[in-house]
């Protein structure tokens, strides 16, 4: 099936703006050259979607500063550089970067780049196949590695694994009387998407708000990301196999009575579009959907407000069960001119340590067994429930090479039922848009 290495749309003029103004950190220099420094070790370049300042990007700055110091750095004569450009409020920002630069080839060797865009990616000629050089060992260590692969080979390797459930504030279930329905929740005994509705009944005369599903990041792939599930869970679906058809999908009956589930707890006071986006750590709010990134600003920024009264429950379950999944990768580019040294950082960059140190700032579940062996998540912990549900109820977001058109068709649906509660008719609209942003690639 032939596939058009295709730019991303709405994008297009963005990325034209930013080629001229693209600094001199492209992958090669001139004709496609690898790039050497003054003592003749080969630059390597590695772009992330982070600040530096921040907490992981204080963790990539270790890892980076830790190969650059040891013996596989000298031993080959390689240095690596980091560019740090993070993401813009929208999430497009730094998509717009790639594509500039790949327009302009001055990717650089290694980028960042979110999981469920490895087909996108892959087909639009931005991300190069490491299947051959990445070692087996360091390939089969991965907790699940498929996220990254397109048509059969590989195109990443996760930085970490990511698992979303529902924080909840212990004090205000216990003065509900309600904290005994929900502390004994794991992964294997999960609430129900009606006992879930039953108690944010119950728990609207004893908060300022139920839960928040953080429905105000619908201009972000988080909307996406956290929601999806609770789509999945409830036997909707978004794209047929091969990820080209939305039609009988996207707007299958069984979708659109999911969102409008979404709608209808806005409707009855469970939820809100306007919600704080720090009501659950300031104790306002009962519940908050949100990933694991949240367990190290709750411990380093809420222990006043929250202690340690606090804790984290599934997804809820439908028809089925299902949970969020995929995170950010590491990958190498098309434009890169030294393979074989890029690899041999992409493998320093996921090592072990590096993955507990990332997840120890972010924390996120580490892509790598070996990794988690070495957290040895305690039976209860918060952690360790993210992590048992990433086991047993994870399930991707659809692959395919339109991506970006999809989370904005998903996201185009959750903002439009902000001010409209007939779910079919966004659905519907959405379909068709999608679809036709589909039929344009070439089959």
């Amino acid at each position: 099936m032939k596939k058009v290495k295709k730019v991303f749309q709405a994008t297009a003029a963005a990325a034209l703006a930013m080629v001229m103004s693209v600094s001199l950190f492209g992958c090669s220099g001139d004709n496609n050259e690898p790039v050497l420094d003054e003592d003749g070790n080969t630059i390597v370049q590695v772009m992330v979607h982070v600040a530096q300042q921040s907490a992981e990007g204080m963790a990539y700055n270790r890892i980076t500063d830790s190969f650059n110091a040891s013996d596989t750095a000298k031993e080959n004569k390689i240095r690596v550089r980091v560019r740090y450009s993070p993401r813009s409020n929208s999430a497009t920002g730094y998509e717009t970067e790639l594509i500039a630069m790949m327009n302009q080839g001055t990717l650089p060797d290694i980028i960042t780049f979110d999981a469920p865009n490895t087909w996108s990616y892959a087909s639009s000629g931005i991300l190069e196949d490491i299947t051959d050089l990445i070692s087996k060992e360091t390939q089969n260590d991965f907790f699940e590695i498929s996220k990254n692969t397109y048509e059969g080979k590989l195109y990443g390797l996760p930085i970490q694994e990511s698992s979303a459930g529902i924080y909840y504030n212990k004090k205000i279930f216990r003065d509900a009387g309600l904290l005994n329905r929900v502390e004994n929740m794991t992964a294997d005994n999960a609430w129900t998407i009606a006992e879930f509705e039953s108690i944010c009944a119950e728990l609207k005369d004893d908060c300022a708000l139920p839960i928040d599903l953080q429905l105000y990041m619908a201009n972000d792939e988080t909307a996406t990301y956290l929601l999806y599930p609770f789509i999945l869970a409830q036997g909707g679906s978004f794209l047929s196999e091969d990820g080209m058809t939305a039609t009988g999908y996207l707007n299958s009956a069984a979708t659109i009575a999911a969102f409008q589930k979404i709608r209808n707890w806005v409707d009855s006071g469970y939820t809100s579009y306007d919600a704080s986006d720090v009501g659950f750590y300031t104790g306002q709010y009962a519940m908050y959907l949100s990933s694991g990134w949240s367990i190290p600003e709750i411990r380093n920024q809420y222990t006043q407000q929250l202690g340690e009264d606090w804790g984290i429950l599934p997804y809820p379950k439908g028809t089925r069960a299902a949970s969020a999944t995929g995170s950010w990768s590491f990958g190498m580019t098309t434009q890169c001119a030294s393979r074989e040294e890029a690899a041999i950082v992409l493998e320093w960059l996921v090592s072990t340590d590096s993955s507990v140190s990332i997840t120890d700032a972010t924390g996120m579940i580490p892509a790598r067994e070996s990794a988690i062996e070495q957290k040895n998540y305690t039976v209860g912990s918060p952690e360790y429930l993210l992590y048992d549900q990433l086991n047993k109820t994870g399930t991707t977001r659809p692959g395919t090479i339109a991506y970006p058109e999809f989370s904005s068709a998903f996201r185009g649906i959750i903002n439009g039922l902000r001010n409209d509660s007939n779910a079919s008719s966004i659905v519907s609209t959405q379909t068709t848009t999608l679809q036709n942003n589909l039929d344009r690639y070439e089959r």
